[in-house]
């Protein structure tokens, strides 16, 4: 089984776009058995809290369901649970490094980086630009499933 935790700032607009889609795309592949796929924060802000709404009307509006998430904080043990664990954007790198003390087997990654751009997925709590924020994820899983295949 690949194990797989997506990684923002807050849990509540990248990462769980990040892991609908993929959950979307293993089940649509018949994959969905094969896979383990959640998402955390790096930050404390919104433990507890849903999707924010435009990220789940973005996913509504491309068929990607996201019933019952609930904002979570990654923690250490995180590290040693998950395959890969796959942040959104630099900052978010640097601080599940610092949560998980390090990153000794190589799991930490962006999104963007398993793609031929690598980058940091842009924040629309910041830029309201959910429709970008949805290809790059889609874009990035997409890729993420091409790998995990490849190695499986």
């Amino acid at each position: 089984m690949t194990r797989i935790l997506f990684i923002c700032h807050g849990n509540i607009c990248r990462s769980p776009m990040a892991e609908f889609v993929m959950k979307d795309l293993v089940e649509r592949a018949g994959l969905a058995q094969a896979f383990e796929i959640a998402s955390a924060a790096t930050s404390t802000e919104e433990i507890g809290n849903g999707i924010y709404p435009p990220a789940r009307r973005e996913l509504a509006r491309h068929g990607v369901r996201c019933d019952g998430h609930r904002a979570r904080q990654l923690t250490q043990a995180d590290y040693s649970a998950y395959d890969y664990l796959v942040v959104m954007d630099d900052a978010n790198l640097r601080n599940a490094r610092h949560i998980c003390g390090g990153d000794r087997s190589g799991k930490i990654r962006r999104l963007l980086d398993f793609t031929a751009r690598p980058g940091e997925v842009a924040d629309p709590w910041y830029t309201g630009d959910f429709a970008a924020t949805w290809r790059d994820v889609l874009e990035g899983c997409k890729a993420l499933l091409e790998q995990t295949n490849e190695k499986a």
